[in-house]
């Protein structure tokens, strides 16, 4: 499905060959965090070291297992609103989210005053 929605307020429109990129992107952001959580759940015994890892690096591991799982989810849901052709949209304001910001962050589920909200209020 093409998507041809206006982005920003320069009337600049994601082309087709825009979406193909930011697909392409939220894929390969996929394949690195699948194989982050491969890398973090094996637990490499090197020599001279204990085959356990210690609680600090328990506790490491668990968080970066956590982020690693979170973006994945986040690139997850960009790549369904793209095949369904809501990608881009600010959940929030339902207003178009910057191009540049999608280059950036193509799992973006705001615009950038959105986020700044969100962030804010935390």
């Amino acid at each position: 499905m093409v998507n041809k929605q206006i982005i920003g307020d320069r009337d600049t429109r994601l082309s087709p060959a825009d979406l193909a990129v930011f697909e392409e992107n939220l894929h390969e952001q996929r394949r690195f965090r699948e194989e982050q959580l491969r890398q973090i759940a094996a637990v490499p015994s090197r020599a001279g070291e204990p085959s356990r890892p210690g609680p600090a690096q328990t506790e490491v591991r668990v968080k970066l297992a956590a982020s690693a799982r979170m973006v994945l989810a986040d690139v997850e849901a960009a790549l369904a609103r793209l095949a369904d052709g809501r990608y881009g949209r600010c959940h929030l304001c339902r207003r178009p989210v910057d191009r540049e910001r999608l280059m950036i962050v193509p799992q973006a589920r705001y615009c950038a005053r959105c986020q700044q909200v969100r962030e804010a209020g935390r």
